[in-house]
């Protein structure tokens, strides 16, 4: 449910950025001490946001299939797994935020962990209890383990470092498939980003300057290793349509550069809140591919 996903972390950024326009700096500030009406705020905040979430898919997206048992279903070997780097970026991005939300609130290191990180795996898993009702899905323990990488990735740098050095990305460049299977893919830009995983690209994207801090590399320069997939126009390459099976799939591996927009100078409490909302996207820079058929160079690779 890529489309849930995504519109949880841009209502909770929206959200974000919103109180930043209205407020001064010192509001942005976290506290240094427990904050119970910002903690309490956070807490209703994000409860309200979930419930709505979730009742507005079962009573709108799950609407139009057909609902059955609990079931589950494995799709491990679908869409050459970038369903599944959706769930690590997603519940990666939900924890990240969460916990700093509740970091702004002046809450305790573990609770910051326990109860912010943990966000986005929580709601999706409860995404996933809603496909295990729906005929068209299932209960995806694949998912679920997706979710928990995302997550995880978040939680141990925290207890490693303290800070996040490795950051997970997204991309996007509307790919040649989506009007080949637009029931599938996307018919609009807004639905292809959600739908046609031949546009995107996820990257784990690496802070050289917190690994090498006696250095003198740029605090905001990035190096990034993604990956992406093309020639999908169904989850697997077994279909109906003999015309689908005709065109070869293969994964992509990239090498870029990328910027890490919180670590760029700026005294504006406004612009860091901007930043950390927008650090999510994978910055254009010169990028080398790597797949089956060999190497190609692009100028920009988002």
């Amino acid at each position: 449910m890529l489309r849930a996903r995504f519109n949880i972390i841009i209502l909770l950024c929206v959200t974000c950025c919103v109180s930043s326009q209205s407020t001064l700096n010192d509001f942005l500030k976290p506290s240094d001490t427990l904050n119970e009406k910002r903690r309490n705020t956070v807490i209703i905040s994000e409860i309200a946001l979930s419930t709505a979430t979730l009742i507005g898919l079962n009573q709108i997206w799950y609407a139009d299939f057909e609902r059955s048992k609990f079931h589950t279903t494995n799709d491990n070997n679908q869409w050459l797994q970038m369903d599944k780097f959706g769930h690590v970026f997603t519940s990666y991005q939900l924890g990240k935020h969460g916990a700093n939300l509740l970091n702004w609130s002046g809450v305790s290191k573990k609770d910051e962990l326990i109860y912010g990180a943990t966000f986005g795996f929580g709601f999706l898993t409860a995404v996933e209890v809603l496909d295990g009702f729906s005929s068209e899905w299932g209960f995806s323990w694949g998912d679920v383990g997706a979710n928990a990488l995302g997550t995880g990735i978040y939680i141990s740098q925290e207890l490693l470092w303290n800070e996040q050095r490795i950051d997970v990305k997204f991309g996007f460049i509307p790919s040649k498939y989506a009007e080949l299977n637009p029931d599938k893919l996307g018919s609009s830009f807004s639905e292809e980003i959600l739908k046609d995983y031949n546009g995107q690209t996820y990257w784990l994207s690496f802070n050289l300057h917190s690994f090498f801090k006696e250095s003198k590399i740029p605090k905001w320069l990035n190096i990034a290793l993604g990956y992406g997939g093309e020639g999908m126009l169904s989850g697997s390459k077994v279909t109906d349509n003999q015309m689908l099976t005709t065109i070869p799939r293969f994964r992509q591996f990239y090498l870029s550069l990328d910027v890490n927009l919180l670590n760029l100078r700026t005294k504006s409490a406004l612009l860091k809140s901007i930043f950390n909302i927008f650090n999510m996207i994978k910055i254009p820079f010169p990028t080398l591919e790597f797949n089956k058929n060999g190497a190609v160079f692009h100028l920009l690779h988002y």
